[in-house]
């Protein structure tokens, strides 16, 4: 690799020292390291990369931030084939692995194309208010459901190919890819799934039942959940997030649509650490 794209969380690296390293050892070794203007010293923090930013000779992309700052990445450039890295400046750090004491390392690999690509499954969510389609987006990690305001449950009607599931009294409904189930959705109480495995997870958050659990899916299937009924507050309200971005409000009535996504996302690996030995040593 010679070509590189760099994307900075300027609240992870305010002084630019670590962009500065980054580019500098690059530029050292004859590579060529265009940044996002997006993430120029003038700017708070990192919010949205435009694709057409990025020259078509690119073969990499680097994040420098955190899990967060990846998944936005890899949503803003779900319809491009760059692969990701992601160079930790966060807490976690389960996406964007390589620390801040092994970038070098990191980069000589790249340099030197010593590394493989892991292919992740994405969502596609598509939201439709009165049968016309108000939304479609992409998730990395997963779609979620919620309500916002008062502590009051809320009432979803739950199909998967066109059949009933489960009518839920609950805070929320996630579905998650295997990314994602490291994610909101073990906190809530679902499975881990391995990142190769292709399938949905949907888990109810806070059920107000003894026997609402996980439910893990095909990834063939397509879920659709409706809201149902009046909300009772007027302070209470019905969200959808992808990937924790931007809220959408829902009203009684609106329908969320789940499928498989076409596109994918393709993570670069410096070594082959197992799923499992990654889960022991972050989330243990």
């Amino acid at each position: 690799m010679k070509h590189f794209f760099l994307i900075i969380n300027r609240e992870k690296d305010r002084e630019g020292k670590v962009t500065a390293r980054v580019r500098d050892y690059l530029k050292k070794k004859g590579a060529v390291c265009v940044c996002c203007s997006g993430c120029a010293e003038q700017k708070a923090s990192y919010r949205y990369t435009d694709p057409a930013e990025i020259p078509p000779e690119t073969e990499c992309v680097i994040v420098l931030g955190g899990d967060g700052t990846l998944i936005q990445a890899a949503r803003d450039l779900v319809h491009t084939d760059y692969p990701l890295l992601g160079i930790n400046m966060g807490t976690l750090g389960y996406l964007a692995e390589v620390d801040l004491l092994s970038i070098e390392q990191t980069l000589d690999c790249l340099l030197e194309n010593r590394f493989y690509l892991e292919k992740r499954m994405m969502l596609c969510g598509r939201i439709y208010r009165d049968g016309a389609l108000l939304r479609e987006d992409v998730a990395l990690n997963d779609i979620v459901i919620s309500r916002s305001g008062r502590l009051c449950v809320l009432h979803y009607h739950v199909m998967v190919d066109g059949e009933p599931l489960n009518d839920y009294l609950a805070d929320a409904l996630i579905t998650s890819t295997p990314t994602g189930s490291t994610a909101y959705n073990m906190s809530a109480g679902g499975p881990v799934v391995s990142p190769q495995a292709s399938l949905f997870v949907l888990t109810p958050v806070c059920s107000h039942s003894l026997n609402a659990r996980s439910i893990v899916l095909p990834d063939s299937v397509k879920i659709s959940v409706e809201t149902v009924g009046e909300m009772k507050y007027p302070d209470l309200e019905c969200l959808a997030t992808f990937d924790g971005d931007g809220p959408i409000r829902l009203f009684p009535g609106d329908l969320v649509e789940i499928t498989k996504a076409n596109c994918i996302t393709r993570l670069i690996k410096l070594s082959r650490v197992s799923f499992l030995e990654t889960l022991r040593r972050k989330m243990i």
